[in-house]
Formats: C-alpha cells, structure tokens, sequence
C-alpha cells in the first residue's frame, strides 16, 4: 500500500502549535505508512513560536518542515481592535503561498508508487485553506485544539447568524447549543462575539466553513464530553473524531527559563509534602495591575495554603505591588517566580492544586496529572471551557466563570474561599479529576476510545 503524506496547516500560535504538532507525531508513531508535511507561518513578533516549532520537528524524521514565505501581517490597528480578524487575515495572505507548494509537492510524487499526499490538516483559524484542498482535489480536515463544546458553539453559529445576523450580547438569553447539557449563559461566550467590527464576522466566517471538511479532529476523550461527542454522531456534520488528550509532555525551549531559577522551583517543591501545594499560572497573555496583584496575594497568604506563583518578572521588580511585609512572611511556604515549566510543575507530587486561566491545554494537562483547577478565565474561549469544567462537567471549583482582562477586581476573600474549597483532602472534585486522570490515559491505550478514534481517522486518511 502507498504511503500517506498529510499536509499540516497549523495556526501561528504556541497554543495551537503545541498540540497540532504533537497529534502529527503520535499518527507518525502509530502508522510509520504515514508521513508528515507541516507549512509554518511565522508572526514577526512571535520568535518562540518558530524556535517551538522546529525544537519539536526535529526529533522526528517522519515530519517535514516547510516555512511559508514572509508576508507583511495585517495593520496593527485590527490587532488592537480584533486578534481573531488580524491572525484569520494574516492566514488569508497565504493562500497562495500554500496553494502553489502543494501544487508543488503533487508535482513531486506525480510519478511515485509509493507516496500519495491523501489531505490537507488545518487549525479552525485556517480554514480558507479548505478551497486549496478542493482545487486540488484533496480532502480536507479540521483539527480542533479546543473541546467538543467550543465545536458545538461553531456548528451553532451559523445557524444563529442565518437567523439573528447580528452580534452577540452578554445580556442575550442563555443558548441551547448542541453538546451542551444546559443552556449557555451568553455572557461567558468569546468576546469577539460581542464586536461586530472584526471578532463577531470573523467568527462566523471561520464556522460556515466546518461543514465544509471531510471529518473534525478534537482534542478531547469522548470519556470526558459524552454528550457533546454522542450528539455529534447522528451526521448532521462532519465526523467526529474525539482524540486526545493530546499532550506535549516534554519540556519546550524558552528564552525566559533561567537554569538557576529553574533548579530553585524544583528543590522548593521537593521539601514540600505532596498535594499540599497550590500552583497559580495564568499563560503567556495573562498578566495583572497592581491592585489585583495584592488581592491574590491577601487572599493566598489568609488562605494558609503553601504556594507557587508564576507571574511576569517585570511586576517583580516593584515589591510596592505587594501588600506591605507580604514576601517576608510568606517565606517559607510560598514562591513567587517568572516564567514556569508549567507540564513538569503539575506533575510534581507536592503540587494539589491550580488556579488557571483555563486555557484548554492547561485544562488538558491538569486532568492528564489528577490536579483539580480553579477557574478563572481571561480570554478566547477560556469562559466557555470553565462553565464546561464547573457547570457541565463539575471537574473544577468556581472562582470565577465570566471575569475578562481588565474587568473587576477578584478579591482576596474570594480568592482564599477558592482555594481553601479546592485544597481541602476530602474535596469531592478532586477524587472525580483523579478518576479522570485514570480514564484519560486509559482512553489512548490499545483498545481505548482515543486509540480506536485516532485508528478511524488513520483508515479515512488512507
């Protein structure tokens, strides 16, 4: 039988990148028939995006590397007003950039026996690639980085628009959206839903285009979202094909680990005892004004639980963004520090909790580890995933569901309510999260609904 190439079309993002990239290495370790072909677009501002993607492609001779031509990115201004419209233009300026290096990589196995390239696999940012995919009569694929709820909200807005062609408002009624058990509060849908000048047109655009594919990759395990993959299966759209977890489990280069820093973390985490740690991180965008700053840290110091803060550097410049004698007297049972290995810190022992952004990759790897979460959103989809976490799923403890960069204060006794709820030895939460840590891996073993999937969407591929 021939060989299969997949052409991989990632977004440029570090949080797309990292589990695209690393489903193209586990369809690679589980058929060595397939081969991959990733085109990388590379932002001007995003160095470690670039640095990540061929630290992580290197290793594996089954994936090919192919940089896409320079192209001058959208006005800063759409950046300001839409991050959505500036990366889904950005993608749109390629088109036929990657339009001619398929036609080129067609051209090269035209007269081989033993290779055929058999589909293009794209971000949901990426979608306008699927019209390349069809001149060139290839199938085409998503591969969702996100859950089977943020699939169903997707599916559902066209339908709404073709319906309300307008924005979305946090005051609407809640939403019957399929894969969804209860209705959705408008008001933690993605903010870009809200602006009709780029992120709600946007949006739409990129989900009239998922009917358009021959099946939908998520990183997700049907064990977790049943009802969501279950109410998916009835062909209404495109196969389903629930996955994950997805996981890069290994550490990543990146310019802001300080060794000496690095060594510090793990020998504090060493001395603690197990599960009695909280880790807070809230990713590469989430940062906070000083008022903010000195409520967490009241409401980690009354709390009594030991902690380990990752917070950006330049805050800790200024110890006025603390309350006054706070880092003398947390010494001892708290660390405060700059960038983060955030996998190899929840895999450590001593670490029994974590208070996330709830970006879908940290929700993944929480639950690979048995770390229960506390939620508090900032961005993207982050809102929908915590109401998925605290409402449908009750996986999580509820700080907050709908806080937004920049909104109001979360304040230091909700903060410390939080976390004494989630440290607690008994908390129902996390004997469910340890469960789910369990199925989650089992799911990817021979036999399992993950492996089962990945081999369904190996046989289509063919």
């Amino acid at each position: 039988m021939k060989k299969a190439d997949l052409i991989f079309i990632p977004a440029p993002g570090i949080g797309h990148l990292v589990s695209t990239l690393e489903f193209a290495n586990r369809l690679i370790d589980r058929d060595d028939r397939i081969s991959i072909t990733i085109l990388s677009m590379k932002l001007p501002s995003s160095p470690l995006v670039d640095s990540f993607t061929k630290f992580l492609t290197a290793s594996q001779p089954g994936i090919r590397l192919i940089d896409l031509p320079q192209v001058d990115p959208p006005p800063l201004d759409i950046l300001m007003k839409s991050p959505e419209h500036f990366i889904s233009l950005f993608v749109e300026s390629h088109v036929s950039h990657v339009k001619n290096i398929v036609a080129d990589i067609l051209s090269s196995y035209s007269n081989s026996d033993s290779t055929r390239v058999t589909g293009l696999v794209v971000d949901f940012f990426c979608v306008s690639m699927i019209d390349v995919a069809k001149e060139m009569n290839l199938p085409s694929y998503i591969f969702l980085t996100s859950n089977a709820g943020f699939l169903g909200l997707m599916l559902y807005l066209p339908t709404r628009h073709d319906q309300i062609s307008i924005e979305c408002k946090p005051s609407d009624p809640d939403l019957l959206i399929t894969g969804f058990v209860k209705p959705v509060p408008s008001s933690l849908l993605p903010s870009a839903l809200f602006h009709l000048d780029g992120g709600y047109p946007t949006y739409v655009k990129l989900a009239q285009r998922f009917k358009d594919v021959d099946g939908i990759v998520v990183n997700t395990f049907s064990e977790l979202e049943p009802y969501a993959v279950n109410s998916f299966s009835g062909g209404l759209s495109p196969p389903v094909y629930a996955v994950g977890p997805v996981l890069h489990l290994k550490s990543q280069p990146n310019p802001d680990l300080d060794e000496v820093q690095y060594q510090k973390i793990f020998r504090w985490l060493d001395d603690q005892r197990d599960s009695s740690v909280v880790f807070l991180c809230f990713g590469s965008h989430g940062s906070f004004g000083a008022a903010q700053v000195k409520e967490i840290a009241s409401g980690l110091e009354s709390s009594g639980y030991n902690f380990l803060w990752s917070m950006r550097l330049s805050s800790l410049k200024d110890e006025d963004v603390f309350p006054e004698g706070f880092l003398e007297r947390i010494k001892g049972r708290g660390m405060i520090c700059g960038w983060a290995p955030q996998v190899e810190i929840l895999a450590h022992k001593a670490v029994g909790g974590f208070l996330s952004h709830c970006g879908w990759n940290s929700i993944l790897e929480s639950l690979w580890f048995g770390v229960p979460i506390i939620t508090w959103p900032m961005y993207a989809e982050q809102q929908l995933n915590a109401f998925r976490m605290v409402r449908e799923l009750d996986l999580a403890v509820e700080l907050r569901l709908d806080y937004r960069m920049g909104g109001d204060l979360v304040m230091a006794n909700e903060i410390e309510k939080a976390v004494r709820s989630l440290m607690d030895g008994e908390s129902r939460i996390r004997k469910k999260v340890e469960e789910m840590a369990e199925i989650g891996r089992r799911s990817l073993m021979d036999g399992g609904s993950s492996f089962d999937s990945i081999g369904q969407f190996i046989v289509l591929s063919f």
